[in-house]
């Protein structure tokens, strides 16, 4: 899967693309026909820890599946957003059977 990867006012190090990028292919082995997609990495300027969010968009034939979590690293974010977009993957895939 071709994911862009968007790190917005800092750059992410090779070492967090690359954790991203292996958590979002294991979302193929639940549905293998995910065409791309988007990463989005931001800072958010408040005074709370948590303030590490991601952002990701899969394109799917026909549809486009969006998460946007938050938390304390880039790493606990990415794992929630992906966990996330794994539910959706099983709902829609689930309203497809029902057809």
């Amino acid at each position: 899967m071709k994911l862009q990867m968007h790190s917005i006012h800092f750059d992410a190090d090779q070492k967090l693309l690359d954790f991203v990028q292996k958590r979002t292919e294991k979302l193929e082995t639940f549905y293998d026909r995910i065409t791309d997609g988007e990463v989005f990495f931001r800072i958010e300027k408040n005074d709370q820890k948590e303030n590490k969010i991601v952002e990701i968009m899969l394109n799917i034939p026909g549809n486009q599946l969006f998460a946007s979590e938050q938390s304390k690293s880039f790493e606990a974010a990415a794992d929630k957003a992906v966990e996330a977009l794994r539910r959706q993957i099983k709902k829609y895939k689930e309203k497809q059977l029902g057809r």
